[in-house]
């Protein structure tokens, strides 16, 4: 068990890192849909932090925990339109 679990935390970590890199703001930045990117950015930026903490403290759970939702907020974002994503990328639901 230990084992899948370290796989799939490694994985969403991954994961999010490499959406982060991805994706790019596609609203003006001084508007309403502006600052709802610059948050939905800065939340899933917050979570690979903490989970990257967690990890360091050997707290799995929680490392993976938020991996995943620092994943979802960005995910959130790009299916609201608020980011753009290569159109080949396998980590999205568009």
């Amino acid at each position: 068990m230990s084992a899948d679990l370290h796989e799939k935390t490694n994985r969403y970590e991954g994961m999010l890192a490499d959406a982060l890199d991805e994706a790019v703001q596609a609203v003006p930045d001084n508007t309403h849909l502006g600052h709802a990117a610059a948050d939905c950015l800065e939340m899933a930026e917050s979570y690979l932090d903490d989970g990257r903490h967690f990890k360091d403290a050997d707290d799995w759970v929680n490392a993976l925990a938020s991996f995943s939702y620092g994943y979802g907020w960005l995910d959130a974002g790009v299916r609201m339109g608020l980011f753009d994503v290569p159109d080949d990328s396998h980590l999205f639901t568009m």
